[in-house]
């Protein structure tokens, strides 16, 4: 697992790095209180996360109709996968592509 505080522009911090950086989506809901509960999961495994589209509320009127994607470095994806399902939360995840 990666150490360090999470960046948006992780990607861009070297050449090679930019190449080789993939995120992979886990979960794509529109219950915020569930983005909030895996966010804090993670969270507490020290698993570094974005969530897409929490702005969105803006545009969609606060009605929570466009969900909102939650997005892990691919060297995180098993672990934090694997943390969700051990938290009884496998039915949300996203296909592993």
């Amino acid at each position: 697992m990666r150490q360090g505080p999470w960046n948006h522009d992780i990607c861009r911090l070297t050449p090679v790095r930019q190449e080789a950086c993939v995120l992979r989506e886990l979960v794509r809901t529109n219950d915020m209180v569930l983005v909030s509960a895996i966010g804090a999961l993670l969270d507490g495994a020290n698993i570094h996360h974005l969530v897409l589209d929490q702005n969105m509320s803006i545009i969609e009127g606060s009605l929570g109709i466009l969900p909102r994607r939650i997005l892990v470095h691919e060297d995180d994806a098993l672990e934090a996968r694997q943390l969700l399902t051990e938290a009884g939360l496998s039915h949300e995840l996203r296909g592993d592509e």
